[in-house]
């Protein structure tokens, strides 16, 4: 026997105040299962939201390590064209000057390659803090590459204006500064 049908008993309460009092009851107890079900559908929620901010993370460092992957690859690349194609400067008794950024360094060249360097056909590039000597193509195929990599070159030679007033005025290429 339930405590209501006791106090109905008792005659302390009447059927309409237990009628109220069940309904009251009936009204909380699925007001607690719908909370129940709001509560299940926010965890779901949560559990979505948190899965897919996992996912654009682990997008970004998929895409940060294939980024990384790539530089080292172009590095590589650029390292193996420089290699392969740099010209030896042994027997170099010719101090060549050039400028790198606000610094003015020289290396020692043969003559013919001050020619080449000269009218544009040889280029400096800088490779762990080194300086080598390619030929233009090939510091081509390199600024292609990797845009960052420091080439310093002498533009062709062409012809000179037909206006020129200096043109009777040519700078030797031995001039060393």
């Amino acid at each position: 026997m339930s405590l209501q049908d006791q106090l109905l008993k008792a005659g302390l309460v009447d059927n309409k105040q237990a009628n109220k009092i069940k309904k009251n009851k009936l009204k909380q107890t699925k007001q607690k299962q719908k909370n129940k079900i709001e509560t299940r559908d926010e965890a779901k929620l949560a559990a979505q939201q948190a899965q897919t901010e996992k996912m654009e993370r682990d997008r970004e460092l998929n895409r940060q390590r294939k980024a990384e992957a790539e530089r080292k690859a172009i590095a590589a690349q650029v390292r193996q064209l420089v290699e392969m194609n740099r010209q030896s400067r042994d027997g170099g008794d010719i101090d060549y000057s050039f400028t790198d950024g606000a610094l003015i360094k020289r290396i020692g060249v043969t003559g013919t390659q001050l020619k080449q360097l000269s009218n544009g056909s040889l280029c400096i590039v800088r490779l762990d803090e080194q300086y080598e000597l390619i030929p233009t193509l090939v510091a081509e195929k390199i600024q292609q590459r990797d845009e960052h990599t420091q080439i310093l070159s002498n533009p062709a030679t062409e012809a000179p204006d037909e206006d020129d007033p200096y043109a009777d005025f040519q700078v030797p290429d031995d001039l060393m500064w």
